[in-house]
């Protein structure tokens, strides 16, 4: 029989705006050179084109790959309801490598790259959601070593670059959704002062948001003068 190995990794957890998307992936183990040699890697360290083009050879050898999508609402709900961002993302893995098991996709070992300052923590409390127990080690930099983790990465990545493309089409130039982004804080000053709302595609929890009103010369509720 086949041994089956994966990986786990999420893009989109620092933007203010957009989703957050998760992936678990699974491979025969036989083909993990080949996708190393393809250049399969962390996504951070590839382009968006050479990203779209490993989608393909990744999906292509894949035995199976899930997709968890956290909208900026769903986000931005749960955090006012006390539901950290880690929790959400372990919750997130936990059922992406759920909907590999259902699959019959079960992992001799998978590996998750940990959001949290201490990966057992994190790779416990994701093991704890499971249908079944599997080897599961979370650590940090996982895209960057294993080969699974770094596939998950770029299905991840290409998958919220495809939605971010798809809000700018509704909303204009967005930018990237990140915080430091000139055209991403520009976009959202702007909606705030025609709309005097931000826009539901932004995190309402992120302290990006509360920068900007100040930016704006807006006060917060209670408060009289700019500090």
């Amino acid at each position: 029989m086949t041994a089956i190995v994966g990986g786990a990794d999420e893009a989109g957890r620092g933007p203010v705006l957009g989703p957050l998307v998760i992936c678990a992936a699974c491979f025969p183990e036989e083909e993990i050179p080949f996708l190393k040699d393809k250049g399969v890697t962390d996504s951070k360290q590839l382009t968006p084109k050479r990203r779209d083009e490993l989608v393909d050879v990744i999906t292509g050898k894949a035995i199976a790959y899930e997709l968890v999508i956290f909208s900026a609402q769903e986000i931005s709900k749960s955090m006012e309801n006390g539901v950290n961002l880690n929790d959400q993302e372990i919750d997130g893995f936990a059922r992406a490598i759920n909907g590999l098991i259902q699959r019959g996709a079960v992992p001799r070992m998978m590996w998750v790259d940990a959001a949290d300052v201490k990966p057992e923590r994190f790779g416990e409390r994701i093991q704890a959601k499971l249908k079944s127990k599997i080897n599961l080690l979370a650590m940090h930099k996982a895209d960057a070593i294993h080969i699974p983790v770094g596939a998950a990465s770029i299905l991840a990545k290409t998958k919220r670059d495809a939605l971010i493309d798809e809000l700018a089409k509704e909303y204009g130039d967005i930018g990237s959704g990140y915080p430091s982004d000139p055209k991403t804080r520009a976009f959202l000053k702007e909606y705030y002062a025609t709309q005097q709302r931000f826009p539901p595609i932004a995190r309402t929890s992120w302290d990006t948001l509360k920068q900007l009103k100040k930016e704006l010369g807006i006060l917060p509720k209670g408060q009289t003068r700019l500090f």
